[in-house]
């Protein structure tokens, strides 16, 4: 199968099934046996292409070209690979989880769900393949306005209302400074293509680039980077598998790799070293990190403190960025998948307990675990994920990062780490202790195993829940392929 194929499989399969969607509205089996079969299609097709990337092949294929030099255009980099793969493997996953949770819960509108869900994928895969800046672009913002359905999808007033938080962040730091940060580029070098090396390298000034990447840095929304972070925890009305979703497949993933790719592809190690563009982004995302742990201490309610987490965790990433050497790129990559795989295992932990439970808030979980030992048992894995522990994926990444933080010799950095690891253990670990605490509390229903409360409903949440805590430990066993792709980026 040629690399264009590839490409365009990876990206269009998930627009394509839409009408098919549409049609078996009134059959949810053929509805979602669809959307099952079209993950594992995108699957396959994502794994090939990997396979092609470390083969050393070069994939492209122009769509379009709109004016002179600005094209339409997918170029699969090592970086963009591994965050389809993640992307594609997630999406298989969460609809798995989506077919236990949105039946179990009786949840409204399914097959918008399933259809807007879809439309993210293909977005995130276009935003993953992306040959340039502009084209990134076009599916950054599709992909905001194809889950701002999901963020509102039970009709409340209050889900009205995070959605226009969630699209009114996302959208004015996009067309505000994103796109004025892409028009700035355009005049200086006439491309907005991603190069190996940086397109900026040696063309602009010290004071133009660290301008720049200041435009480009805020312009991407959804890295969720203080101040412009409200819209995270404000969509957490929305279901458990629409906060995987945001979390762990596509929506913040996507604004943390367009930061990585910016700095590896537009502005160039090099280029942040030398003329120390990124040293402030270094104090920015540490103060995030430290805030955001603080705030999820203080949350009761069991998503909005993973939802802070997520911030956090996603600063980690930035940090890398910021560091700019290519052991910090290394530990960026292998944390956007890492926390990916920890993340949505610990909101399906969440879904699965609210399912079985209706519990909501942290301090109504004792005795939980008891009732529960998988799922909390999962838990404790998307939580060393988090915390960065072995036998977690998170290991591997937050030790690179460490070692990054030495070759940059930023003392703040590394206090950053420090202090960051003993506050997420701190908002994390009390959860498992209170959740096999025995306690007074009870409820309308007495919270069992998900499996055997919930009959064959729950077998689908409880098989995508496993899955994703044996990949959570098998990234720690077997980093091997993000490392090899993060070190192709960057040629270390």
């Amino acid at each position: 199968m040629s690399g264009q194929i590839l490409i365009l499989l990876n990206i269009f399969i998930p627009f394509l099934i839409v009408p098919l969607l549409f049609l078996f509205k009134n059959n949810p089996n053929i509805r979602e046996i669809t959307s099952i079969l079209a993950s594992i299609i995108m699957c396959i097709s994502s794994a090939l292409v990997i396979e092609n990337i470390i083969s050393g092949n070069h994939l492209t294929v122009t769509i379009w070209e709109v004016a002179p030099g600005l094209p339409i255009n997918f170029t699969v980099e090592p970086i963009g690979a591994l965050f389809a793969g993640i992307g594609s493997f997630l999406w298989l996953v969460t609809t798995i989880y989506s077919l236990g949770y949105m039946r179990a819960n009786s949840e409204n509108n399914q097959t918008r769900f399933y259809i807007c869900f879809s439309i993210a994928l293909g977005c995130t895969a276009g935003i993953a393949y992306s040959g340039n800046m502009f084209t990134l672009f076009l599916f950054y913002e599709a992909l905001t306005l194809s889950t701002y359905p999901l963020v509102t999808h039970s009709g409340t007033e209050e889900a009205r209302k995070s959605g226009r938080i969630y699209l009114g962040i996302l959208l004015s730091t996009s067309i505000m400074l994103l796109l004025l940060a892409m028009l700035w580029t355009w005049v200086e070098v006439g491309s907005l293509n991603f190069i190996k090396g940086g397109l900026l390298t040696n063309q602009v000034s010290s004071t133009t680039a660290t301008i720049l990447f200041i435009l480009y840095i805020f312009g991407v929304g959804k890295a969720a980077i203080m101040p412009f972070h409200k819209w995270l925890p404000a969509a957490m009305v929305a279901p458990a598998p629409v906060s995987a979703l945001l979390h762990a497949v596509a929506v913040v993933k996507a604004g943390v790799f367009t930061i990585i790719k910016l700095t590896v592809y537009i502005f160039g190690l090099e280029t942040i070293s030398n003329t120390a563009s990124g040293d402030w982004l270094i104090y920015v995302s540490g103060v995030t990190i430290l805030l955001a742990a603080i705030i999820a201490l203080k949350q009761d309610n069991l998503k909005l403190r993973l939802a802070y987490s997520t911030i956090g965790q996603l600063a980690y990433i930035v940090l890398a960025a910021a560091l700019a050497n290519s052991h910090a790129i290394a530990a960026g990559t292998i944390h956007i998948a890492a926390h990916a795989f920890g993340k949505i295992t610990l909101f399906f932990c969440a879904g699965a307990i609210y399912t079985a439970s209706g519990r909501t808030r942290i301090s109504e979980l004792y005795g939980i675990g008891r009732k529960m030992p998988l799922t909390m048992a999962a838990f404790i894995v998307g939580a060393l994920v988090m915390i960065g522990l072995p036998p977690s994926g998170g290991f591997p990444s937050k030790w690179l990062l460490l070692n990054a933080t030495f070759s940059h010799e930023n003392w703040f950095a590394l206090a950053v780490l420090i202090i960051g690891t003993l506050l997420t253990a701190a908002y994390l670990i009390p959860i498992i202790f209170i959740s096999f605490q025995k306690s007074d509390y009870t409820e309308k229903n007495d919270a069992q195993e998900v499996s055997s409360e919930l009959g064959s409903k729950s077998f689908f949440m409880t098989m995508a829940i496993i899955i994703t805590s044996f990949t959570a430990l098998g990234l720690f066993f077997y980093p091997e392929i993000a490392i090899k792709l993060a070190t192709m980026a960057t040629g270390g």
